[in-house]
């Protein structure tokens, strides 16, 4: 929309918290949309009304709302997930989830911390409890022009020597953020030898940025644990570094992993209790299904979408449900959601929203959902598309793999 960029630009490549709130607090000027939304409003559970054709929806508060549509934009990951560590209510610290971090911060000098990277420099000792290494790129962040930053390389692997490969490594490398992997070489990643020279690339980066053996093995290891892209990437300033520093200490929870939580910190497999005043739960979150699964919505059979999706997810187009009339969500499950740009897909899934309500009313529909059939012949396609791709991946939170029981496939 013109009137919303015609005079705003971000200052950076990846804007803070603040710049964001202050482009909210833009577009909120420019339409006025606060007075049509309620905030801090939790809603608890959804049914339709087939004789009115409209949702009551009812909140924590108690109010009720009854619409004719029920649009579900309750962001990919909205629900927060804590494992149930043996013992974590027992802890006597301060412990705090990385997505439910205070508004006003905390307090971290001098304090015992786990988990976490970003507070190594004032902590006065950190330990990192890691699963899986975090495969980070050098985000570079600068301040930001116009126009799409990131340009397709029209050339294969193949068709290019190892010299040329190198050197555009290179210059995507300097360039930071999602270069190395959005203009990489187009089939980078779908043959063997191409994803093996790209992965051994960034670990010869990477590791000579840290400077113990041991913990370059650990951060850095031979041999990829997933394909590059198979989790999101993360953008890093510092992250490697932080690791060179002596109050910081790395587990290893494939080698020991985490017995349970005390009341001083975190006792592991091997019999060592690590000492800590604050404890950072960096454990993700239930991505993609969670959110919408845990607003009570039920379907006109009165099965709510939470025992729908319990052994695996049925949608259509990955934006409406049978038996939910009336009701569509978007960047949720069977959508390309993870590996898109959110807005973009976002824009072009409400486009569709809209244009299926409009033709409704048009043509005097009540109420829209699709077959049971449509979802098979959708979930088929999304299967046979992710096939090769779920084969070579073990663990990732695309398919569910770090909540236990849930499919998101």
């Amino acid at each position: 929309m013109s009137e919303l960029w015609n005079d705003w630009t971000f200052k950076e490549r990846y804007p803070g918290w603040k710049e964001l709130q202050e482009y909210f607090h833009h577009i909120d000027q420019k339409w006025n949309v606060r007075k049509d939304i309620s905030f801090n409003t939790k809603v608890v559970a959804a049914s339709f009304d087939q004789e009115q054709s409209r949702w009551v929806v009812t909140t924590e508060s108690r109010l009720v709302a009854r619409p004719r549509f029920l649009v579900l934009c309750v962001g990919v990951c909205s629900k927060v997930y804590t494992p149930q560590f043996e013992g974590l209510d027992t802890f006597g610290g301060a412990c705090y989830h990385t997505a439910r971090w205070p508004k006003e911060g905390v307090e971290l000098k001098g304090k015992r911390i786990g988990v976490i990277q970003e507070v190594g420099p004032q902590a006065s000792h950190l330990t990192v409890f890691q699963r899986t290494p975090n495969m980070a790129l050098p985000m570079r962040q600068k301040q930001l022009d116009t126009g799409f930053s990131f340009d397709r390389y029209p050339k294969s692997f193949d068709s290019t020597s190892i010299e040329e490969r190198i050197l555009h490594r290179e210059d995507l490398w300097a360039l930071g953020g999602f270069h190395f992997v959005v203009s990489n070489f187009k089939d980078f990643n779908t043959t063997e030898h191409g994803h093996r020279e790209t992965y051994n690339f960034w670990r010869d980066r990477v590791r000579k940025r840290i400077h113990d053996p041991v913990l370059q093995e650990k951060l850095a290891p031979p041999d990829p644990i997933h394909p590059i892209g198979a989790k999101r990437l993360s953008l890093e300033q510092s992250y490697y570094e932080v690791f060179n520093q002596k109050n910081v200490k790395l587990v290893d929870l494939n080698e020991c992993g985490i017995s349970k939580i005390t009341s001083k910190g975190i006792l592991t497999d091997d019999g060592t209790e690590h000492d800590l005043n604050v404890l950072v739960l960096a454990t993700g979150f239930d991505s993609l299904t969670g959110g919408l699964a845990d607003l009570g919505i039920q379907g006109v059979d009165g099965t709510s979408l939470a025992e729908k999706w319990a052994n695996g997810v049925y949608t259509t187009f990955g934006m409406t449900c049978a038996n939910y009339p009336n009701m569509f969500f978007v960047y949720g499950p069977q959508a390309p959601t993870a590996y898109v740009n959110g807005p973009s897909l976002i824009e072009v899934q409400c486009d569709w929203v809209a244009e299926c309500i409009r033709y409704m009313k048009d043509n005097d529909f009540l109420a829209i959902y699709p077959t049971h059939k449509a979802e098979a012949e959708w979930r088929s396609t999304i299967m046979d598309l992710g096939s090769s791709f779920a084969k070579t991946v073990k663990s990732s939170w695309y398919f569910g793999s770090n909540i236990p029981g849930v499919l998101y496939y």
